[in-house]
């Protein structure tokens, strides 16, 4: 029995020895490069493809079976001219044995210089859907058919699968790509992709457990154009029974440039645990951190539904930044605004929910400077950039953000402030006894654009915004909201109201910038919002407080405030109840007029300046800027006013004619050259009002062409009591009124 073991023992000894032997002689007496003919026949028989060999074939047999190809490439059989693929050298080993058991069990993996060629035409064909294809027309290789399964019946378990289709086991030591390159064109649109120097490498590869990863590139776009440098590390983790992959501890790193970052270079990292499970159609990024220059997010995102229309849900917070430090450094710098610090602090939270066709930011929170946004935003179509806004705020500054002043925009406001002073000047000295200050000439209104005009055209939108206190023009509103939608060029503000100084107010309007020059419609209706507010002076100081009632209808074309201004049509109506005329004492002014017709010095300095009224009122008919109001009324104790005239809003300037009819001095101790006689009751005492518009009633003075004709007047009605007087009952009532008219003439 001992002999027989070791008779057995030499003769696998010596079957080995021929194996090794057979092999030895194989790899040294076969030469594969003398059958690359026959090779390029059976790829293009067997595999529909056209295999090029330029280099040797490098191999070896037992205990592994080594391949080694150099300079080779390969295309599809309907361009066999245009290679598909092509590489430097491929070299890898599998073991011979482990392959009977449907195991590879491989060395090195060792790719060098691949070049992958990837292009659709402009049908959106691509060369990758012919890989493999016979050419039309050709008989497909004769294959024997698969036998036929049955289909289980409902509640009954499938067979299990045969031993022959059991996945192959892989067993790599490990993977290298050198130098690879992948190039993707588009034709239809003209769009190209390039991915150069891409370098790959592995740990062993083993399926169920993890493989470490690295992998650099540099990525190139050509429209726009954009370049990336990259970096991939982490650890790759497959099972190909459950369709499911995972990228752990995932690194990614790099830096882009080009077109889109005007000039600027932008750093980014992106990390955190990815997983695709292909059996349930969903994909994973857990523990998602982002970053790019200044900006740093931290979020989770969900896909489902990867075989349909996937669907994304997930959330994404960004930590405080300098929004517009962040915007520049990625070549997207904001415009100047009139407040330089804005944008200065922002951070968000929401939940996210999308599609590939949309996106919506849900229980969002913004905050920016000193405001805090709540609400959704989304983007219900990417193509039609359909952006819908529902806002909460607890308060906006909006005066903050709007583009600060053009220099001829600043030096025109500066001609046209030291204008007014000047005027102002003029008007305070003397008590009104100065001449009328000159109409003004300086445009009060800037001619730069004002408004985006193609991006409004390409907007849709539909905004439901609400704050607690909204600054507009200084005007703090309390419970804004404002309702807009806008589509095709056709913006429509549904409302704009809210309380201002305990008053209230609405506006409703549309902006069409459908033609070439846009054109606005406005209405507005201002409930008991003090005057003053909207009137100030360069020093704060309003010309005329009250509390304002108006009713407007406006219309104007253009698209800068010179424009709108110029071409503003409409009709308003306007009341303002318990008021005052601040530094224009009226009275001061008719005792001016009286005391000339009296032919008397005023005697005391003026004593008031201000001039209360009951109420002001009147209708403004609205003609390419210029405002006539015909029937101006104010209701002042103990005088009576009646006026007409313009308001040149180009200039912001005004021209009225103004009738009062007045009582005398009312004072404990009138001025005796202010008294009114019983012949002065009953007259109209004239005034002209010229000058800017700040100025108010300070611009008023006695009208002495006007007091020419009350004093004619008066002069006729002096005549007439002596006439009475001397002919007494000697002539008819007719005859003394026509001589009375005689001389009023």
């Amino acid at each position: 029995m001992k002999a027989f073991g070791k008779i057995l023992g030499l003769v696998l000894l010596g079957l080995l020895l021929i194996i090794v032997a057979l092999g030895f002689a194989l790899t040294h007496l076969f030469d594969p490069n003398d059958y690359k003919d026959e090779i390029r026949q059976l790829a293009r028989d067997k595999a529909n493809i056209e295999l090029t060999l330029n280099g040797d074939i490098g191999w070896s047999l037992f205990p592994w079976l080594g391949l080694e190809l150099h300079d080779a490439s390969i295309a599809t059989l309907n361009a066999p001219k245009t290679p598909f693929a092509d590489l430097k050298m491929l070299g890898l080993s599998v073991r011979v044995l482990p392959l009977l058991r449907r195991e590879v069990q491989m060395s090195d993996v060792r790719v060098e210089g691949l070049n992958l060629t990837l292009a659709r035409d402009e049908n959106g064909h691509g060369n990758w859907e012919d890989f493999g294809k016979p050419l039309p027309g050709s008989a497909p290789a004769t294959t024997t058919a698969p036998a036929t399964t049955a289909t289980p019946a409902p509640g009954e378990t499938s067979p299990p699968a045969p031993a022959n289709e059991r996945p192959v086991k892989l067993d790599i030591d490990s993977l290298t790509v050198n130098n690879a390159r992948v190039q993707y064109s588009d034709a239809r649109n003209g769009q190209t992709f390039n991915a150069e120097s891409i370098q790959l490498s592995t740990g062993p590869v083993h399926e169920g457990v993890n493989i470490p990863l690295k992998l650099t590139a540099f990525l190139s776009v050509g429209q726009p154009v954009v370049r990336a440098r990259t970096e991939l590390n982490g650890e790759l983790r497959f099972d190909r029974a459950l369709k499911r992959y995972q990228l752990e501890d995932m690194k990614l790193s790099g830096e882009a440039s080009g077109e889109p970052l005007q000039g600027k270079t932008m750093t980014f990292a992106a990390q955190g645990q990815l997983l695709v499970d292909l059996a349930a159609n969903v994909a994973e990024w857990n523990s998602l951190k982002v970053s790019a220059n200044q900006l740093r997010a931290l979020g989770e995102l969900d896909l489902r539904d990867l075989d349909k229309t996937p669907k994304l849900t997930g959330g994404l917070s960004i930590a405080q930044l300098n929004l517009r430090t962040f915007l520049d450094s990625i070549g997207y710098p904001l415009p100047a605004m009139a407040d330089a610090t804005t944008l200065s602090k922002f951070e968000l939270a929401s939940r996210l929910q999308g599609s590939s066709t949309s996106l919506a930011l849900e229980d969002l929170t913004v905050k920016l400077d000193d405001s805090t946004f709540s609400g959704r935003v989304a983007i219900d179509d990417f193509a039609k950039q359909a952006l819908r806004l529902q806002l909460k705020a607890d308060k906006f500054d909006a005066d903050r953000y709007l583009p600060a002043k053009s220099e001829s925009t600043a030096s025109a406001s500066a001609a046209r402030k030291a204008d007014v002073k000047g005027k102002e000047a003029g008007a305070l000295a003397g008590g009104g006894t100065t001449p009328l200050p000159d109409a003004p000439t300086q445009v009060a209104w800037s001619s730069d654009t004002l408004l985006p005009v193609e991006r409004l055209r390409q907007l849709d939108l539909q905004a439901d915004l609400n704050f607690g206190v909204l600054t507009l023009k200084k005007l703090p509103i309390e419970d804004a909201s404002l309702k807009a939608s806008g589509q095709g060029g056709l913006l429509t503000l549904e409302t704009l109201r809210g309380g201002l100084y305990n008053g209230d107010f609405e506006s409703k309007g549309k902006l069409d910038v459908r033609p070439a020059i846009p054109q606005i419609g406005l209405s507005t209706q201002i409930n008991r919002v003090p005057v003053e507010h909207f009137i100030k002076g360069e020093d704060d100081t309003p010309p005329l407080k009250g509390l304002l009632d108006l009713t407007s209808d406006l219309t104007a074309s253009g698209n800068s405030q010179k424009a709108l201004i110029d071409t503003l049509n409409g009709n308003a109506s306007f009341a303002i109840n318990n008021g005052v005329l601040v530094n224009a004492n009226l009275e001061q002014q008719l005792c001016q007029g009286i005391a000339l017709l009296n032919r008397k010095a005023l005697s005391g300095e003026p004593r008031g300046k201000d001039t209360p009224f009951e109420e002001l009122k009147g209708s403004l008919v609205l003609r390419n800027g210029v405002a006539s109001n015909p029937d101006l009324k104010v209701r002042i104790p103990g005088l009576t006013v009646n006026g007409a005239g313009d308001l040149d809003l180009r200039v912001l300037g005004m021209d009225y004619r103004v009738g009062v009819i007045i009582e005398g001095d009312k004072r404990d101790m009138p001025d005796p050259a202010c008294q009114v006689s019983a012949r002065y009751v009953g007259l109209e005492w004239p005034l002209h009002c010229r000058g800017p518009l700040e100025l108010g009633a300070k611009a008023c003075r006695v009208d002495k062409d006007g007091l020419g004709k009350v004093a004619a007047k008066l002069a006729g009605d002096k005549l007439g009591e002596k006439i009475n007087e001397k002919l007494g009952d000697k002539v008819s009532p007719e005859l003394k009124d026509a001589l009375k008219g005689l001389f009023k003439q």
